[in-house]
């Protein structure tokens, strides 16, 4: 990964683009209705290309992966390529058994006869409670009332029809310049609580009119997945239901991407900006949170073994009420380091809170309290850790946990 980390550094190639959306790369269309599955959302809604769309994704490695992936992972493998994706909020049809599958199977029935296309170009996603059932008949009814179109509305219609204890709508949208063609890059995402990704209820939907197969594709997705969406955590709960799915249409008639296209790490980067933006509003969004942490380990042994950290810390409740509560107390930061399992020189560790510095060498600095408390109280909070063991860097992002995540998860069926 750390080829991945020194792009990050290096390239300025990639543009925000302000108000874009999963509709605004060419060929993509979105629509979200109320179907019915709860009381007054939007609660199913879908994303669909001109053409058929190269594809990736990746799953929870939950061992009780509900229908739906079972049913994308069906499509994905047969075709490989996707041109629609059907999702559905409030029941995630996970642990359902052999009618859940069915049903699975049905909806992505029901929405290719729809479209009038093949089944297998069809993608199936659902999120909500674990153990119900699909109300089969709100979901036809939901598919039935779709039109899609590219106009920002109908981003935000499917965008609102895939929450569940979300408070806001994830979206980012990027571009960049490949092979002398403007591309385009769209991204939403949902995800609050039960957040642990190994690659929560977490879901990610992605799509680009870049020009680039199916196997390439996937295996940028499969290096950006451990730097981004496998680097956040709310409450350490993995879900059923994770997934990440990306749409490649090639209608910016861009030269065919491959490996070893000069211009492959700038689309390397634009799919990592894409998948760290929503990570990051993921985390930001997590039940009850009222801030966002970040944590950067530098000095490690390698990547991947800063990465461990960078999530140990993130993770750790007794960090995560910490940082609620505004108390520096730096030595949960160093307790959680000392749970991993990786190489670490516990008499050089050097550990920050924003610019606070607080342990050099593995010595206590003297700071002020009045400070921190008045950096801690801030919506975005950065703790440094430098291990100076190595070359190794990563990143990690959570939040705060609140008396409010108690409040919601003891709700939350009801």
């Amino acid at each position: 990964m750390q080829v991945i980390n020194n792009i990050h550094n290096q390239l300025s190639h990639i543009e925000e683009v302000k108000g874009g959306s999963v509709v605004t790369p060419l060929g993509f269309k979105a629509a979200g209705v109320h179907a019915g599955l709860r009381y007054n959302k939007k609660d199913i809604g879908a994303i669909v290309s001109e053409v058929p769309a190269n594809c990736a994704a990746v799953y929870t490695t939950s061992h009780f992966q509900a229908a739906p992936l079972k049913v994308t992972q069906d499509s994905i493998q047969k075709e490989k390529c996707i041109q629609a994706v059907v999702v559905n909020s409030a029941c995630a049809n996970a642990c359902t058994g052999e009618q859940g599958l069915k049903d699975a199977y049905q909806m992505r029935k029901i929405m290719a006869n729809y479209l009038q296309m093949k089944e297998e170009y069809v993608a199936v996603s659902s999120t909500g409670v674990i153990g119900e059932f699909l109300q089969m008949d709100k979901i036809e009814k939901g598919i039935h009332q779709f039109i899609f179109d590219d106009k920002p509305q109908s981003a935000e219609a499917f965008q609102e029809a895939i929450l569940t204890t979300d408070t806001v709508m994830k979206k980012c949208c990027y571009s960049a310049s490949i092979a002398g063609v403007t591309v385009t890059m769209g991204g939403t995402a949902k995800g609050s609580g039960m957040i642990h990704p190994n690659m929560a209820t977490m879901l990610g939907f992605i799509t680009t009119d870049v020009n680039i197969s199916s196997e390439v594709l996937q295996s940028s997705l499969s290096k950006v997945i451990p730097i981004s969406f496998n680097q956040i955590t709310v409450d350490g709960d993995t879900s059923t239901n994770d997934t990440v799915l990306v749409m490649a249409n090639g209608m910016a008639e861009n030269e065919e991407l491959t490996e070893d296209h000069p211009d492959y790490p700038i689309f390397l980067e634009l799919l990592s900006v894409t998948c760290e933006s929503l990570a990051k509003q993921i985390a930001k969004d997590g039940e009850g949170a009222t801030k966002l942490i970040e944590v950067k380990v530098s000095g490690s042994k390698d990547d991947e073994e800063a990465r461990v950290i960078a999530k140990q810390i993130v993770g750790s409740n007794l960090v995560k009420t910490a940082i609620y509560g505004s108390d520096a107390n730096w030595g949960r930061i160093i307790t959680a380091i000392g749970q991993t399992n990786t190489a670490v020189n516990p008499a050089c560790v050097d550990i920050a809170i924003g610019n606070i510095i607080m342990l050099k060498e593995s010595e206590p600095q003297p700071f002020s309290e009045q400070t921190a408390i008045d950096y801690l109280g801030q919506d975005f909070i950065q703790i440094f850790v430098d291990l100076h063991n190595g070359d190794g860097k990563g990143k990690a992002w959570g939040c705060d946990l609140s008396y409010d995540y108690v409040k919601i998860n003891a709700s939350y069926r009801t």
